[in-house]
C-alpha cells in the first residue's frame, strides 16, 4: 500500500498567512467546499464536524473529537464538488492520545470498521507526536477526482482514547458536472402505446352530440 513515514509538522500549515489579522489560510484551503453537515464520525463522542474548522481556528483545542469505546476513529468527509487533493492537515494528541497512524480512503463514503479491516487504504501515514498542525502530502494521482475522503485511525500511542483537534485539506476544487436530464416528448399520441379505457374498445370519439 502507498505509505509515507510521517507528516511535516511545524511547517507553514501552523503559521499565519495573512499578517493583517484576517487569516483565511492558503488559497487552496478546501474548507469552504467541505459538506460539513454531512461529515460523519464513527466511535466518537461528538459530531465529526467538530474538527472541520476554518483556518484561523486550526490550533484551537477547546473543540475536539475524541474516540468513544476504544482508540479507533473513522471520519467520513464529503465535498461539495470534485476535489483534487494535495495535502491532509491534522492536529492530534496530546501525548499518548496522539494517533499512531492515519489511513486515507478515496471515495469510500460508507466505509466502516469492518470494511477498513478488509480494505487497502489509498494512502497511509505515520503520525508524529507534536502539538502542531502536521501536513501529509498525498499522491495526487490517487486523489484526483474526489467526492469524499474517509480517514481511519486504527491506533494511538497507548491511551484508551484518541483525540483529534483539527482536520483540513489543501487542493483544487471544481464544480461537479451533473448528468443532463433527458426528457422525451411524445409528438403525437399513439393509442397502441397506451392502455385502453374500459368500455371504449380502444376507439375514441370526440364528436359532441
Amino acid at each position: 500500500m502507498p505509505h509515507d513515514h510521517h507528516g511535516d509538522c511545524g511547517s507553514h500549515a501552523d503559521h499565519d498567512h495573512d499578517h493583517d489579522g484576517d487569516d483565511v489560510g492558503p488559497n487552496d484551503n478546501l474548507y469552504p467546499y467541505i459538506d460539513r453537515p454531512n461529515v460523519v464520525a464513527l466511535n466518537a463522542t461528538a459530531p465529526g464536524s467538530n474538527v472541520i474548522k476554518p483556518w484561523h481556528e486550526r490550533r484551537d483545542e477547546a473543540v475536539f473529537l475524541e474516540s468513544d469505546t476504544d482508540e479507533q476513529l473513522i471520519i467520513r468527509v464529503p465535498f461539495n464538488g470534485s476535489v483534487k487533493l494535495r495535502t491532509l492537515l491534522l492536529k492530534t494528541g496530546p501525548g499518548d492520545q496522539t494517533a499512531d497512524k492515519v489511513l486515507l480512503y478515496a471515495n469510500a463514503p460508507s466505509l466502516d470498521f469492518s470494511d477498513a479491516q478488509d480494505s487497502t487504504p489509498t494512502q497511509e501515514f505515520e503520525v508524529p507526536v507534536s502539538p502542531d498542525v502536521c501536513e501529509y502530502p498525498v499522491k495526487a494521482a490517487k486523489f484526483s477526482s474526489l467526492s469524499s475522503v474517509t480517514i481511519f485511525i486504527p491506533s494511538n500511542r497507548g491511551a484508551d482514547t484518541t483525540k483529534i483537534f483539527y482536520v483540513g485539506f489543501l487542493g483544487l476544487w471544481t464544480q461537479r458536472k451533473e448528468n443532463p436530464v433527458i426528457t422525451v416528448y411524445e409528438a403525437q399520441a399513439n393509442l397502441a402505446d397506451h392502455e385502453k379505457i374500459q368500455g371504449t374498445d380502444g376507439n375514441f370519439n370526440t364528436t359532441q352530440s
